[in-house]
């Protein structure tokens, strides 16, 4: 673990009001993280980023594709230069419960030995996906492999990962917005909101996020 680890911000209560600006907002409880809030949080990542990772070789590797609009937000405002790369997995299982068995559905575009990685995931949740994709990354000799993770659900932790960036640690609700769908839906949220159980238990399902 990085000895500059940085712990989430913790998230209990609901930050706003729902806007009630997009087709999708009926569909959610309410907002857990709003969207100036998100935006402060990811200024401040960057910072920590760009200090720790100044005149080095800085690859970020986002896992698709939940990660793609914090992944997007996070380059912008880092301000050392760096590369970007991704990788997309896949958990075998049931549509409600995944079996831990993760298998790489696109892998990264260049070799990654000798270089400084700064892998970029929207949440972690059971850990499962996060501690097979640090093992394989691990094992192709990077000069230093970390972790930043938008959002931590650490009740739902069954693997412990060593994150050395967090930017929210946040209950166990069903979350989506800012890159994270249910049935790839809402995605384009700006915000972190709590999706209405009605919209996914209608069919029986009970949505797993972030294995």
């Amino acid at each position: 673990m990085a000895e500059n680890r940085v712990v989430g911000i913790d998230v209990k209560q609901p930050s706003s009001v729902l806007p009630r600006n997009n087709v999708l907002d009926k569909d959610i409880a309410y907002v857990l993280i709003d969207a100036e809030t998100l935006q402060q949080r990811v200024a401040e990542l960057a910072h920590y980023i760009d200090e720790h990772y100044h005149n080095q070789d800085l690859l970020l590797t986002a896992v698709l594709k939940g990660s793609v609009v914090f992944m997007a937000d996070l380059m912008r405002a880092i301000t050392i230069p760096h590369e970007i790369d991704f990788m997309a997995t896949s958990s075998y299982g049931t549509e409600v419960q995944t079996s831990g068995v993760v298998r790489i559905l696109k892998d990264l575009n260049k070799p990654i030995e000798g270089r400084h990685v700064v892998l970029v995931e929207d949440i972690i949740d059971s850990g499962h996906t996060l501690a097979y994709l640090t093992r394989i990354l691990a094992a192709r000799n990077p000069a230093s492999l970390r972790i930043v993770t938008l959002l931590d659900k650490p009740d739902r932790r069954e693997v412990e990962i060593p994150v050395d960036w967090t930017g929210f640690s946040i209950p166990n609700e069903f979350v989506i917005g800012y890159g994270l769908d249910y049935n790839e839906k809402y995605r384009n949220l700006p915000y972190i909101g709590v999706l209405k159980p009605h919209v996914y238990t209608r069919c029986g399902d009970e949505p797993i996020e972030g294995a």
